[in-house]
């Protein structure tokens, strides 16, 4: 399902919507609706060069959203994957072009070639002053006699539309924009196809494999790729890119959303492309953003331009469309020292090997249950705490050798520091606040046991939960009351408390209290699964 009402008014009623919320941007549209569908700079100084662009529907926030100083002119939109009707571009034209003339952009699509084209001709044929430049960035295909265009079309509009807002001629205007066209490159990678308006998606991208050259259209990629990782994606496509594209001291790179990936994903992806050994190569960056997007598909395309100078200030220029974000140099991350007050008091590492190898075991336990833990968490909650358990367990257990083993007071404290700074959400913080307790218990001379029924009151004077409300706390409490009387005693313990956060209808606290309690019935609680989980684990050796 889909936020639509209509196939056949989604574009139109799209279209309104971002001239409502504009804010007064200076754009407006052509009367003609719904046939003719123009959204237009109504600021454009008349002894300016027109920028004309547009295409099918689908890829917001291209077209519309690129209409405004130092970009588009004038945006043609079609339906959605489909060309704009030669109607509407020449309207488009004809609405725009003054005595300096017009270029027209548009990316190489046989529908867009032909509607434009002939809606060129008419323009010309009534005296309109009008260039074409055709963006054919595409590399999926190197043999292909006619490449595509995809999303590097965006720093052809963005010189175009510098050259024509600082008042060069047409000639000038369309050379700078075909010398940018002819050398640019871009290449796209997806792990699903797109949701078609009224039509649904088709699922033809399999688990592990991944799409490489799709087209913007949803038409299938020229090839199914294995997927390893994120690197592994974004350096396949740095690699061919380089390899295809003309020699240059330095690029622009566009990294650009094709729809529903994250921005979580696009700045790894993004940092994976610089990090790489072509990356130093880069000067310029635009994005990681959402620019030529293919309705929800899950990708990312790149695309990269040699600089020039001039090239490298009409990108850098300021431009006030709807959507442009800001073109930035690339730079490496900056470090700065963290606070002394943070690195705390060495503490000399010392041998337990008993406690090592309970604590190891410990860790492998949970590492081992990180699956079945995050399926669980996954019914209700975000289905992460087998990962953080599992992380946690990780870190440490690599600390395990640097760690003060001979005495408990200290080992509780760096448990502590280790948790807080490996173990992520509140699990993390009430686990640190646990041994934290414990340690300063066991430092004024109170037995482990003792110590550790500290650190629970602690942790639940602090966590706000109690015995009942469906926490962790309803397996640790009496697996720690138990725990005078061996492991096994415990796990049983353990084991029981957990059971019967199954049979609890309501949590009171922690991420399952956001859940309706329909959805709690006959599961129980991740975090006290934990616990049991661990604890039987002991038990067993």
């Amino acid at each position: 399902m889909q936020f639509i009402n209509a196939k056949d008014s989604l574009v139109v009623d799209a279209i309104d919507g971002l001239l409502r919320s504009s804010g007064g941007a200076n754009l407006a549209r052509l009367d003609g609706y719904p046939g003719i569908k123009v959204v237009l700079r109504t600021d454009h100084r008349p002894d300016r060069v027109a920028i004309v662009a547009g295409g099918g529907s689908g890829h917001e926030p291209a077209h519309a959203c690129f209409v405004g100083k130092r970009m588009q002119t004038a945006a043609v939109c079609g339906e959605v994957v489909a060309s704009p009707s030669i109607d509407a571009v020449f309207a488009a034209i004809m609405a725009v072009t003054g005595k300096r003339g017009c270029l027209v952009i548009l990316k190489n699509y046989t529908g867009d070639r032909l509607n434009f084209g002939l809606a060129v001709e008419r323009a010309r044929a009534l005296g309109r002053k009008v260039e074409v430049v055709i963006v054919k960035d595409d590399i999926a295909l190197p043999d292909s006699p006619q490449p595509r265009g995809i999303a590097g079309v965006m720093f052809v509009e963005k010189i175009a539309g510098h050259f024509a807002e600082k008042g060069a001629d047409l000639k000038t205007v369309a050379a700078m924009a075909r010398k940018a066209a002819e050398g640019l490159v871009s290449l796209g990678i997806s792990l699903s196809s797109c949701t078609l308006p009224g039509i649904g998606r088709e699922d033809r991208v399999p688990a592990g494999k991944a799409e490489l050259g799709l087209g913007i259209h949803g038409e299938p990629g020229i090839d199914l790729v294995n997927f390893e990782s994120a690197r592994q994606a974004a350096r396949l496509l740095v690699e061919r890119l380089f390899a295809a594209a003309k020699p240059a001291r330095a690029y622009a790179l566009l990294v650009n959303n094709l729809g529903s990936t994250t921005p979580l994903e696009m700045n790894l992806l993004t940092n994976e492309v610089l990090a790489s050994r072509r990356g130093a190569k880069v000067k310029l960056v635009l994005g990681p953003a959402m620019l030529v997007s293919s309705l929800d598909m899950h990708g990312f395309s790149l695309s990269l331009l040699p600089l020039t100078p001039d090239f490298e200030k009409a990108l850098l220029s300021p431009a006030s469309p709807l959507v442009w974000p800001p073109i930035r140099t690339h730079v490496k991350p900056r470090l700065v020292k963290l606070p002394r007050e943070t690195n705390g008091k060495p503490i000399r590492a010392s041998r337990n090997p008993e406690l090592s190898a309970l604590v190891s075991r410990a860790c492998d336990v949970l590492m081992a249950a990180e699956g079945k833990l995050n399926a669980l968490d996954a019914k209700v909650g975000d289905g992460d705490t087998g990962s953080t358990v599992a992380t946690a367990a990780r870190h440490l257990q690599t600390a395990l050798p640097l760690m003060p083993l001979a005495r408990l007071d200290l080992f509780f404290a760096a448990t502590s520091e280790a948790l807080s700074r490996s173990m992520g959400g509140s699990s993390g913080v009430l686990l640190a606040i646990f041994f934290s307790a414990a340690s300063q218990s066991a430092a004024a001379g109170a037995r482990w046991q003792d110590a550790l029924s500290a650190g629970l009151a602690k942790m639940m004077a602090h966590g706000g939960a109690k015995l009942g409300d469906r926490t962790m706390i309803d397996a640790l409490a009496p697996a720690l009351e138990a725990l005078p009387d061996g492991l096994d005693a415990a796990a049983k313990a353990a084991r029981a408390g957990a059971d019967a956060t199954a049979r609890m209808k309501s949590a009171r606290a922690g991420r399952s209290s956001y859940v309706s309690s329909s959805h709690l019935v006959g599961i129980p609680d991740p975090g006290a699964e934990a616990v049991a989980t661990m604890l039987e684990g002991l038990a067993m050796r």
